[in-house]
């Protein structure tokens, strides 16, 4: 039995493979995510699959399945052995193989074939991947200096617009009537949530809800953010490998998805899969050969 986990910084999939059971609990990423937070959302993948789970709930018997976790975050050795023992603390399982989302996300679009595959959730990320492992990684640097056209950068960008006066009049009328913040409470909500990136992530479905609307700011908003992202992010890969064809894993990058491919097309770039939820190729992944 296979059990695997998808975990970006707003939601975490659990899927066990032959059945195709899934759940959704929230994000795991451990820069955010406090031990007891973890070990609480795997106590409820438990009681959820009781039935293929029995033997984790009652630890009556031997376990019998592999756990492979794809979580944002998990990039180092020292998260990936923390979020190990956490999983084996809530599974009990020895066979547990932390890997990161982005590996996650090259697996399910690529599978076993090489290509440019990018991130574009509540946070973002690049990369190069041979088939078999990820051989050209973009630089990753966070919520604050990075995840360039991501949903937590586009909520910066409509944020800081907005605040500074830098929003047209009409739709910056719209976006009050949405949210209704001060410029206080804005600033409070932002530098003393518990996830400021979940947060501003939230803001960006505005962007996606005025996409389309006749003054173009939401859209032409959505491809600065993708072009910041081809900066710090796709040119080197680009350059490096002579790829351009690219597909993309993440929730924000689908609901924007007819943005994102203009955009890629636009700059010469050729478009593959986008997908909001990696878990369907990843269980593919680890059902063939």
């Amino acid at each position: 039995m296979i059990l695997i986990a998808d975990s970006g910084s707003t939601k975490t999939t659990w899927m066990e493979v032959e059945s195709g059971n899934k759940i959704v609990t929230e994000g795991l990423n451990p820069h955010f995510t406090t031990d007891e937070a973890f070990l609480a959302a795997c106590s409820y993948v438990r009681q959820q699959f009781h039935l293929w789970l029995h033997k984790v709930a009652d630890h009556s018997s031997p376990l019998t399945f592999r756990l492979y976790f794809y979580g944002a975050g998990c990039g180092s050795e020292q998260q990936r052995e923390r979020v190990t023992s956490l999983l084996f603390k809530s599974f009990g399982t020895n066979d547990i193989h932390v890997e990161t989302d982005m590996l996650g996300a090259c697996r399910a679009v690529c599978g076993r074939e090489a290509g440019l595959v990018g991130i574009l959730g509540t946070g973002s990320n690049a990369c190069y991947y041979d088939g078999d492992r990820i051989a050209l990684q973009a630089v990753s640097t966070g919520y604050i200096l990075g995840d360039h056209g991501s949903a937590n950068h586009v909520g910066r960008l409509l944020l800081t617009d907005y605040l500074t006066g830098k929003m047209p009049d009409e739709v910056s009328v719209l976006f009050h009537d949405d949210y209704g913040l001060t410029h206080d409470e804005w600033i409070d909500a932002v530098y003393h949530h518990s996830t400021p990136n979940r947060f501003l992530a939230q803001v960006a479905t505005f962007a996606i809800r005025h996409k389309n609307d006749a003054d173009d700011y939401c859209r032409n908003t959505i491809r600065y953010a993708f072009a910041e992202w081809d900066c710090y992010q796709l040119a080197d890969l680009k350059l490096q490998t002579d790829c351009h064809k690219i597909c993309v894993v993440g929730g924000f990058g689908a609901a924007v998805s007819d943005v994102l491919s203009d955009y890629l097309r636009d700059n010469f770039m050729l478009v593959g899969d986008i997908v909001a939820d990696p878990i369907a190729g990843l269980r593919k992944y680890h059902t063939t050969a």
